[in-house]
């Protein structure tokens, strides 16, 4: 490995405060690029050498080399990549210091440094090189002299970097620190936790699911389950920034309150309040393309409502699908019939008779309703929390009410396959009603005990 020679003149082994400080760089002999630092000391007039203080001069040194020689057993001991003097020329050698301070009449002390290896995990080096009340961290005056030498010139790599601390020694020390980083700060950052390559843009698998963010809270019993929205394909005078909202307890829910943007959601005043021709049932509604789509009550049926006209424009039933209790999602509410938006189009989830309770998908046309194509799923409706699609996947939620709940099912459209996941899931306020994925704003939007929250998700390639 490539090393950098970190030279640092001055009696800084004897410490003391500098009242002027020169920085110089240049190459030695065997090509490597030697900064010399030197330092005035307030207290001595010239280097112990001069005034017959070499033999206590040379066993501080000693002393010191002895310090560096312990703490690189203990770094190889534990796997770091400190300093190990095992180059040629390295510091290591009680000799090898002392003969340091007699090359001419200043104090020198050469230490060995990689400064393009990276240093072990949780492991990092501390020290204190810099006089009293020095500058920290990327500072260098023009020229790069007069001033402390900082970490960044030092070590080119700034993952490399060491942190220079000031400590009350008189001599210079390196000290092994190890650090502790929570475990899904690690799976996060790692391929563990983001199997595959990310996919910022297009379509993938769902791989992570984030903390929820509250972004507004119902400030009566009618919310404490309903559903929010935002259009992901809006048309105008409608934005990606208007925001919906819809509390739905109740026998005769029919306000859809429209919000300019979602912090005037969080603020509770809406800027119109659009009455419903035909009352909605449950929490499966959504708004997409300008319409909100959701199953009239007491129907089996799917009904679009014209944001601009004000009225409903298309109504279809579901043939077959399980209403008003039949087929809800295990927390119940009249879940029977759910409708979700992705990157791929409108669908609808619901079960029948024939499916024996499974999840069944359809495809909608956004203007008609007509059904384009049916899957019928291996998961039972009744046995998950709630479910949402992604790039043409559907995925299910294992609770509503634990705290630590999974994404636990997955049911790929394109492949007729299912398969099972383990995607941690935070249920913060512990009764999930409404849950769907906004494919514009890649997040999940949902309702939990009167608070409205989204999820930040990623997506990887397989």
């Amino acid at each position: 490995m490539l090393g950098v020679w970190l030279l640092l003149w001055g009696c800084l082994a004897l410490g003391g405060r500098a009242d002027t400080a020169f920085l110089r760089r240049a190459h030695d002999s065997s090509g490597h690029c030697t900064y010399s630092f030197t330092v005035a000391s307030p207290v001595e007039a010239a280097c112990p050498e001069a005034a017959g203080g070499v033999p206590e001069l040379r066993a501080e040194l000693a002393a010191l080399a002895a310090r560096l020689t312990r703490l690189e057993s203990r770094e190889r001991g534990v796997g770091g990549s400190g300093p190990r003097g095992a180059e040629p020329g390295g510091a290591r050698d009680p000799q090898q210091v002392a003969a340091a301070a007699q090359n001419g009449h200043r104090c020198a002390l050469l230490l060995p440094w990689e400064g393009h290896r990276a240093p072990a995990q949780g492991t990092g080096i501390s020290g204190a090189a810099a006089p009293p009340g020095a500058p920290r961290g990327r500072q260098e005056p023009a020229g790069g002299e007069g001033g402390w030498l900082s970490p960044a010139h030092a070590v080119p790599d700034p993952a490399a970097a060491p942190r220079w601390e000031p400590q009350p020694l008189s001599y210079q020390e390196l000290q092994s620190e190890r650090s502790e980083l929570p475990v899904s700060r690690l799976l996060e950052e790692t391929a563990l936790g983001r199997p595959g390559k990310e996919d910022s843009a297009g379509c993938g698998q769902l791989v992570w699911v984030g903390e929820p963010v509250v972004f507004g809270r119902a400030d009566s019993i009618a919310g404490k389950y309903g559903v929010w929205m935002k259009d992901p394909e809006p048309v105008p005078p409608f934005t990606r920034d208007n925001t919906w909202r819809v509390d739905t307890v109740g026998t005769e829910v029919r306000q859809l309150f429209q919000y300019e943007e979602a912090e005037q959601l969080a603020r509770g005043y809406p800027a119109k309040v659009h009455i419903l021709p035909r009352p909605l049932e449950s929490t499966g509604a959504v708004i997409y393309r300008g319409g909100l789509f959701f199953q009239p009550r007491h129907s089996r049926s799917v009904a679009r409502y014209d944001l601009r006209g004000e009225t409903i424009t298309a109504e279809r039933e579901i043939p077959g699908a399980g209403y008003h209790g039949q087929y809800p999602y295990s927390w119940g509410g009249y879940t029977d019939i759910d409708l979700a938006v992705d990157e791929t189009g409108l669908w609808v989830i619901y079960s029948t008779e024939k499916a024996r309770g499974a999840i069944v998908l359809s495809k909608l046309d956004p203007e008609t309703l007509e059904i384009r194509r049916t899957w019928e799923t291996n998961i039972r409706k009744r046995g998950v929390a709630n479910s949402f699609l992604i790039c043409g996947t559907l995925y299910t939620v294992s609770s509503y009410s634990a705290a630590n709940a999974t994404i636990n099912f997955a049911y790929d459209t394109a492949t007729g396959t299912s398969r099972a996941l383990s995607i941690p899931f935070e249920n913060r306020f512990r009764y999930l009603s409404m849950l769907d994925y906004n494919p514009a704003e890649r997040q999940l939007f949902a309702w939990d005990s009167f608070n409205m929250v989204t999820y930040p998700v990623r997506l990887s390639r397989a």
